[in-house]
């Protein structure tokens, strides 16, 4: 494989830019942690007026300019079918070969493992880390992000949550706001504040929680493993929230932020591990939100590399539409890559890979504008007709099939009849799936949850005060409380090659921004790092 050591100084990131690379949706929203887009799967001809999944992908390197224009028919979670007017093999987005042999379903790595490789890394200088690392772009909004980044220009979010360094009415699709961020990476890492790596290097990154640690390995995954289900699933992707990130990523030319993998637990790993953390680390830092960081150069490359290349698969636990963006970025690349050989760093993105049994999964809750037009007292009594309904003083519900009901000032426990639940339907019997089927549908009319603007999903995070914070401001009528799900569920559901319903991990501690930047030229090949 070859990606590790391309030569990416900042002279010659200067050297490409992306013009344009995704028509956004005006009612996109720029994090999940603000509002929700309108319809975003919807296929309109250009210029009726109506929201469009236009792809308009604009690469420029020094006088070399490939631009395509292809209309994006999204068939499911994994692929793409396209109405481009080109033959097949002349779009990257198409189902059938593209140009230099590839494959969409490529074969995987040796005997069908997945592929995880050191890289050379640009990571901050040790005594700026505590000013750089920040909270990845997905879990605050824009408020939140400028009041965390402010008189700190050092910090990662004006990288990852650029528009904070743009007026406060600019859309979180602008072509300033990518640009912004691509600004902001060039000039941290041309101005001593990141370090690159002289050769490629695996790492330990621990994050402690409440006394719980947990311990992955960061290095980078190919994207091909991804497109061939080695990295499992277990979400659906937002074709809006997909092309933000395919558009950044692109604008950037570099995977800015991991993606957050899962494994079953691993012997040789456990032990490779010990060893490694036994030395001194790299950083060693307490962050805002009160979760300790430490991280490790692994000196055992050789060691940690054949540990993974006996691993069959891995599971996205956070992060699919990052895992989605690199995907499409590839393929992009390697279209307009006339020297394509497969070897260049635009195949791999960064990730951290951390065992299963160590990780915690918080609840995802729930909240409704509004009633569906009835009374607090009738929604009530419809909701006596679904299970169990007693007021409690108890928001966070005990088990499975049991949900926390805030309305009208009060909490109440919902509890559903455990024999009305098919134990042996791993989607199903999920909380979320009975919750949209006997609740959100039939009282509350509550469609497609991806879509519909009158439903929005509260991080466990945050807490139950939340819910009620935001019922008591009215804005929002009612929340529900939801039963985490247990990594078990997830894997297994990913496994059956299943989708879970839309928000239903929330995973903690969140991986922090700013450790890590994997960089690619998209027309060089880096050097063999098997």
């Amino acid at each position: 494989m070859a990606h590790g050591s391309g030569e990416h100084r900042h002279r010659e990131r200067g050297t490409g830019n992306v013009a344009h690379a995704g028509h956004q949706p005006e009612d996109g929203v720029e994090s999940e942690a603000e509002g929700r887009p309108g319809n975003p799967d919807s296929i309109v001809e250009p210029g009726s007026g109506t929201t469009q999944v236009d792809e308009w992908i604009g690469v420029v390197w020094g006088r070399r300019r490939w631009r395509h224009h292809c209309k994006l028919h999204r068939q499911g979670w994994d692929g793409h079918e396209s109405a481009c007017s080109l033959p097949v093999g002349g779009c990257p987005t198409t189902s059938g070969p593209l140009r230099g042999g590839i494959i969409p379903r490529p074969i995987s790595g040796p005997g069908g493992r997945i592929r995880f490789s050191p890289f050379r890394a640009w990571r901050p200088r040790p005594d700026l880390v505590d000013r750089v690392v920040a909270p990845p772009y997905d879990v605050v909004n824009r408020a939140e992000a400028a009041a965390l980044a402010a008189g700190n220009p050092l910090s990662f979010l004006h990288v990852g949550r650029s528009d904070i360094d743009l007026p406060p009415e600019t859309d979180p699709h602008d072509d300033r706001v990518y640009a912004k961020g691509r600004e902001n990476l060039d000039r941290v890492l041309a101005d001593g504040t990141f370090v690159h790596e002289d050769a490629p290097a695996f790492y330990l990154y621990e994050l402690t929680r409440e006394g719980q640690a947990q311990v992955g390995v960061v290095g980078c995954v190919h994207v091909d493993d991804y497109d061939a289900g080695l990295i499992r699933k277990h979400e659906k992707t937002r074709p809006d929230k997909e092309d933000d990130r395919t558009r950044h990523v692109l604008t950037l030319s570099a995977h800015a932020e991991p993606v957050f993998l899962t494994h079953r637990p691993e012997g040789t790993l456990a032990a490779l591990n010990a060893a490694t953390m036994a030395t001194t680390p790299l950083y060693d830092l307490v962050t805002y939100d009160g979760v300790r960081q430490r991280v490790w150069r692994v000196e055992a490359t050789a060691a940690y590399a054949a540990a993974f290349a006996a691993m069959p698969d891995c599971y996205v636990a956070d992060g699919h539409h990052r895992c989605a963006s690199a995907w499409r970025t590839g393929k992009a690349l390697r279209e307009a890559n006339p020297n394509h050989t497969g070897d260049e760093d635009y195949n791999w993105f960064l990730a951290v890979l951390f065992p299963s049994d160590q990780l915690t999964i918080l609840a995802y809750h729930r909240v409704v504008k509004d009633l569906h037009g009835l009374t607090p007292a009738d929604f009530l009594a419809r909701l006596a007709t679904v299970g169990t309904l007693t007021p409690t003083t108890t928001a966070d519900p005990k088990a499975s099939g049991s949900f926390g009901v805030y309305v009208a000032g009060a909490w109440y426990s919902l509890r559903l009849d455990p024999a009305t639940v098919d134990a042996h339907d791993p989607i199903g019997s999920l909380d979320a799936s009975l919750l949209q089927e006997r609740i959100l549908a039939p009282i509350l009319g509550i469609g497609d949850v991806r879509t519909d603007q009158r439903i929005d999903f509260v991080g466990g995070i945050r807490g139950t005060g939340e819910l009620a914070q935001r019922v008591d401001s009215g804005q929002d009528a009612v929340a529900f409380a939801m039963y985490p799900v247990s990594v078990a569920q997830l894997m297994a559901i990913a496994d059956a090659d299943a989708i879970m319903p839309p928000k239903s991990t929330w995973f903690e501690p969140k991986l922090k921004s700013g450790f890590f930047v994997h960089t690619f030229d998209p027309m060089t090949s880096g050097e063999a790092t098997q």
